[in-house]
Formats: C-alpha cells, structure tokens, sequence
C-alpha cells in the first residue's frame, strides 16, 4: 500500500544510522508519512555484515532503535529521546547492498516516556527484524552537546526524495 510521505526528517554529519558524511554509516533517510509511522530508507553495504551476505545483528538494532526513537517527533517535533530498552526479534536474514525500508510508531505515549514498535521490511514486504522499545524523553541539552539547528542536525533534500513510499 503506497504512503503518502508528509516530510522529511532532519540528518547530522557523523551519526552512524544517519550520518551524511560517516564514511562507514549507514545514510539512513527518513520519511514521515500520512499514517503516523516514520519510514527510513537504508542500502546496508558489506561493511555492515557479519557473516558474508549478512548485515549484523547489531546493526539491524541500530536501525529500529534509532526509526523508533526518532518517530515521537511526528506527535512531538522538539522532544528527544534515549533508549531505555529494546527488544529485538530476527525472523529471516538481512542482506547487504539491498534497498530496505525500516518503519516505526509509537504505541504508548506519556509525559516522560514512549514505547513503540518497528521492523525492517525485506523488498518482497516481509519483516526480517521487528523490535519493540522503550524511550525516555529529554531536553536536547541533556542528551548531547550540539545545536540541534545547525550545521550538524539539519535536512538534506534530495531531488529524488519519495512523494509516496509503499509498506506492506
């Protein structure tokens, strides 16, 4: 089912899920879409793996906690958030250099945590990887030292950025 995507989410320079000038991240782009769930779009590359063919584990978890963490700023735009826990569950293989979508929402939200829930979606629609998570929200100031509207936390818009992304 095609999504209408509503806006793209901002970027930083070195972050490993989203960072544009990490040369061993993972160039994570994410979208906003009409329903409330954030997509990303992401193309692990073999230095990503574990076993050859494979992207690791740990980096499947990187994935969702980060899509999760990121989509109560659809319900709360200036809040930011740490993992409190994360439950992960691997149902099938992820490969490398394939185009994968990672979607998130938030389940439960309260004054000072959220929960929510995510996957990462093979090109076939099927979910490799799911997690569930819990997140403590806090002030930027709390959490790292930068300026959350500057040069490290900014948009990076593509001419290619999706007016629509399909889910399952």
């Amino acid at each position: 089912m095609k999504k209408r995507v509503v806006r793209k989410h901002n970027a930083a320079l070195n972050c490993f899920v989203c960072g544009v000038k990490n040369p061993l991240g993972l160039h994570t782009e994410f979208f906003e879409l009409e329903d409330g769930t954030l997509a990303a779009k992401v193309t692990p590359k073999s230095c990503h793996q574990s076993y050859p063919g494979r992207v690791h584990g740990g980096v499947c978890t990187a994935l969702l906690d980060e899509t999760i963490g990121r989509a109560i700023n659809i319900l709360e735009p200036d809040t930011w958030a740490v993992t409190v826990e994360i439950n992960t569950r691997y149902h099938k293989p992820v490969p490398y250099d394939v185009p994968l979508t990672v979607t998130g929402k938030v389940l439960e939200n309260n004054r000072r945590l959220f929960t929510g829930e995510g996957a990462i979606l093979l090109p076939n629609g099927e979910a490799a990887v799911t997690a569930t998570a819990k997140y403590m929200k806090l002030k930027i100031k709390d959490i790292a030292n930068f300026d959350s509207n500057g040069e490290d936390w900014r948009l990076y818009p593509r001419e290619d950025d999706p007016d629509d992304l399909e889910l399952p």
